[in-house]
């Protein structure tokens, strides 16, 4: 199973020293991921901030970036914070849209031929 996604963010981070970093490494996500942020008073001020701290945890990698912390994620442009919550829900396969399979469901295919 595969557990670490490689991605390359459309604009980067740009550090202080005004390096670009685009390529990162993200594993999947634990229930603790997204039950620890829960707690955090940031989150409890603002649960928006909920996603920062998500990203924070489960992104292992970004460039040269010694360690991803919610400040890094906080500075990233909002084209890639976009990016990496869409590249989250999809690696993690929280996408909605997605139908999650159900014992005696019947399949929309075969509801529409009825």
């Amino acid at each position: 199973m595969q557990t670490e996604f490689q991605f390359t963010l459309p604009k980067g981070y740009l550090d202080q020293e005004g390096k670009i970093s685009q390529q990162g490494t993200m594993r999947l996500a634990t229930a603790m991921d997204e039950i620890a942020p829960l707690r955090d008073p940031r989150v409890q001020s603002n649960p928006a901030y909920a996603t920062v701290i998500i990203l924070s945890r489960v992104i292992t990698q970004l460039g040269s970036v010694e360690e991803v912390s919610p400040r890094i994620i906080e500075d990233l442009f909002a084209c890639d914070l976009n990016y990496l919550q869409n590249f989250y829900r999809s690696v993690n396969e929280l996408d909605p849209e997605r139908e999650v399979s159900r014992p005696n469901s019947i399949p929309e295919q075969i509801q529409e031929m009825a």
